[in-house]
């Protein structure tokens, strides 16, 4: 006796017709027509069904704070970081927790289950980490929260930073971050990812940098990355995020450059929404889109997950914890447009970050959790297509949210009385 059967599911492989059963928040079974008995049955009808959006990259400690204490009225990377400086002496752990249990709640009605979260390290305090440390242990029954000790002022150029990240780590913090273009040289920057990455190899940690969110094309920190990386065995331990600089590079150098990413095992985080807004703030026409050069980083073998980074704070005034939103900008500004490349922006957000972040038994076969979204759609370009309705949510089994089918209503004689903006695609016959 199973406790849980979905009938009738289509995955993101293109299988449809399948079944799974659900027992003790694992997959038991994945097959059609499952001869097996359960407490309780679900007909998803052929909509697709999916395991959780994962967002490999976000700044949970910033969130909801859109507006404190003012508005980024340039809309700058820049004035973002000076804002949250002003807004940091003022923060309270009863702000933080409270914006970001809020926004974990918006998450869960997405589907979101899995976030890679950074925190800011540079203030003495530790108010951030304390904060989201807390977070992290009210909502692991429900979501999967990583969190990356982020020196957002710099390990090198801001005092006592090395020393506050340290402490981070000691205090539970999972991941060492650092953001090398905003040193105060490019040689600084380069000292700060060798300093870092070998406190990470030290500890057997993971790496995750904000590498070269410039629109300078000199700014190639990604390539001492990559260098330290494989000199300190840490291939598939470490991502780069943003890697926006590379959008502006040479050709010649990049080809050198992408090789070297993929030998190293180091991944690429692209953030669409925020790359697409921040970047080319001082550009007159053409203005360059700002993101990284995501189907080049796959062509060349390089794990690319897309990231949400910001929802309603100094930098982004927008957002909701959609990533079906994300991989639709990526898909846009990329021009991913082909099946093949509508399907790896799917991926960005679910099994790609998944694996970056290393999540213990994510996926679709028996064995894995039962951590899964019946979406309204059928197919993943359908649900991107449609930002589709989360009709359920279940973690390890359990429906941890749903929402009713989007459908609008027509008042017109002669036509249906139901749309939901549903359509298969068929060859015409004769």
């Amino acid at each position: 006796m199973l406790d849980l059967i979905l009938r009738n599911c289509s995955l993101a492989d293109g299988r449809r017709g399948l079944d799974i059963g659900i027992l003790d928040g694992r997959i038991a079974a994945l097959e059609p027509s499952l001869a097996a008995r359960a407490h309780e049955e679900v007909d998803a009808a052929g909509q697709l069904v999916t395991p959780p959006f994962v967002d490999a990259h976000f700044h949970m400690d910033a969130t909801l704070s859109y507006g404190l204490p003012r508005v980024n009225r340039s809309g700058t990377l820049l004035e973002g970081i000076a804002l949250w400086g002003e807004l940091k002496p003022r923060l309270t752990q009863e702000t933080l927790v409270a914006r970001a249990m809020t926004y974990c709640d918006w998450a869960v009605a997405q589907g979101l289950l899995a976030i890679r979260s950074h925190v800011d390290v540079c203030d003495p305090r530790l108010l951030a980490v304390e904060a989201l440390l807390h977070v992290k242990a009210q909502v692991q029954p429900y979501l999967d929260l990583q969190l990356v000790a982020f020196p957002q002022d710099g390990v090198l150029r801001c005092p006592g930073s090395l020393e506050h990240l340290t402490r981070a780590l000691d205090l539970g913090v999972e991941v060492v971050g650092g953001i090398p273009h905003f040193e105060r040289t490019q040689a600084e920057g380069a000292e700060s990812v060798r300093i870092l990455c070998e406190l990470a190899a030290e500890r057997g940690l993971p790496v995750d940098m904000h590498c070269d969110e410039s629109d300078d094309p000199f700014s190639r920190h990604i390539e001492t990355l990559a260098y330290h990386a494989q000199r300190l065995g840490l291939q598939g331990r470490v991502a780069a995020s943003h890697l926006t600089s590379m959008h502006s590079m040479d050709n010649n150098y990049v080809s050198k450059l992408l090789p070297l990413i993929a030998e190293a095992g180091v991944a690429a985080i692209a953030n669409p929404l925020i790359n697409i807004t921040l970047q080319g703030r001082h550009d007159g026409y053409p203005r360059r889109r700002g993101m990284t050069r995501v189907p080049e980083l796959l062509a060349a073998g390089v794990s690319v997950a897309f990231g949400h980074d910001c929802v309603m704070d100094p930098w982004y005034a927008l957002g909701s914890g959609d990533m079906l939103e994300v991989a639709a900008m990526g898909l846009h500004v990329a021009q991913m447009t082909s099946q093949a490349g509508m399907a790896a922006c799917f991926a960005a957000v679910t099994e790609t970050p998944a694996r970056i972040l290393g999540l213990e038994g994510y996926g679709l076969a028996p064995g894995c959790r039962a951590d899964l979204v019946l979406l309204q759609a059928r197919d993943p370009v359908e649900a991107i297509r449609l930002r589709a309705t989360r009709r359920l949510v279940l973690r390890a089994g359990r429906v941890v949210a749903s929402a009713p089918p989007a459908a609008s209503r027509l008042h017109i004689p002669g036509r249906p009385e139901c749309v939901n903006f549903q359509w298969e695609m068929r060859e015409d016959v004769e």
